[in-house]
C-alpha cells in the first residue's frame, strides 16, 4: 500500500489542502533530512527530542547511548510522535498576518521495538551511517563489540504518516496589492563547505572521493 491511512491522529487539519499521505511524498522528506524529533509523554511531562534517524522501507530507525531516556523510552512499545521539517524558503507577503514559509513536513506515528539481533543491528547502524554521508560505512572503522553493547537501536514501523507541504508565493489580500512594500519569497538552501581535515590526520591521507561527490550533489 502506496498510502497511509487517514485517521483522526495523522489527518492534517490546518489548510488539509497542503496534507499528502502517500508514501511518494513522506518519505523523500524523511530521506533528506538529517534530524527529526521525537516527541514522548513520560510520567506526565511531555518531552520532545532531537535525534538522528535512517529509514529502512516502512521502518524508522533511532538510535542513542542504552542509558538514554529516549532510548528506553522508545523500546518499551508505547506511542512515539516523530516529526521533520525542511525549510525551502521565507515567504515576504505584503502584510504581516500573510508572512510565512514554504516547507515540507511530515508527522509520523508508531511504537518502537529494541534491535536485539547482532545482524540486524550491525544493518541498522550501516543504514545511519549511510544516511549521513553514502560511502562512509566501507571506509570506517565498524563498531566492536563494546561499542556495540553501548549502543541501542530502535525499530518503529511507520503505522501512521502525513506530509504537509506550503509552496508558492504570498498570499496578499487584494486590497494590499497596491501597497508600496516589498513581497515574494526568500529562498533557503543547506549548502556544505569545503571538508577540514582533523588536527591529527596523517598527510597522506586525501579527502574521499564519496565525500567530493557529496558535497557536489548536495551543493549543485
Amino acid at each position: 500500500m502506496s498510502n497511509f491511512e487517514i485517521t483522526a491522529q495523522n489527518r492534517v487539519a490546518r489548510v488539509p489542502d497542503r496534507g499528502a499521505y502517500d508514501k511518494e511524498t513522506i518519505y523523500p522528506i524523511i530521506d533528506e533530512a538529517l534530524i527529526c524529533h521525537v516527541g514522548l509523554v513520560q510520567d506526565g511531562q511531555p518531552f520532545v527530542i532531537p535525534t538522528l534517524h535512517a529509514r529502512q522501507d516502512d521502518t524508522l530507525l533511532l538510535h542513542g547511548a542504552t542509558t538514554s531516556r529516549l532510548m528506553k523510552y522508545a523500546q518499551s512499545g508505547q506511542p512515539l510522535c516523530v516529526t521533520i521539517t525542511l525549510v525551502d524558503s521565507l515567504v515576504l507577503a505584503r502584510s504581516v498576518f500573510h508572512h510565512s514559509m514554504n516547507y515540507r513536513s511530515a508527522v509520523l506515528f508508531g511504537r518502537g521495538r529494541l534491535v536485539e539481533q547482532e545482524d540486524e543491528k550491525l544493518r541498522a547502524l550501516q543504514a545511519f551511517t549511510e544516511h549521513i554521508l553514502p560511502g562512509r560505512w566501507d571506509d570506517a572503522r565498524p563498531p566492536n563489540a563494546v561499542e556495540m553493547k553501548a549502543t541501542a537501536v530502535v525499530a518503529m514501523p511507520i503505522e501512521l504518516a502525513s506530509a504537509k507541504i506550503r509552496t508558492g508565493p504570498p498570499g496578499d489580500d487584494d486590497e494590499d496589492l497596491t501597497l508600496p512594500v516589498w513581497a515574494g519569497l526568500l529562498p533557503i538552501e543547506q549548502q556544505f563547505s569545503p571538508p577540514e581535515n582533523a588536527p591529527d590526520l596523517s598527510d597522506n591521507i586525501p579527502v574521499p572521493a564519496y565525500v567530493s561527490d557529496y558535497l557536489k550533489n548536495r551543493n549543485g
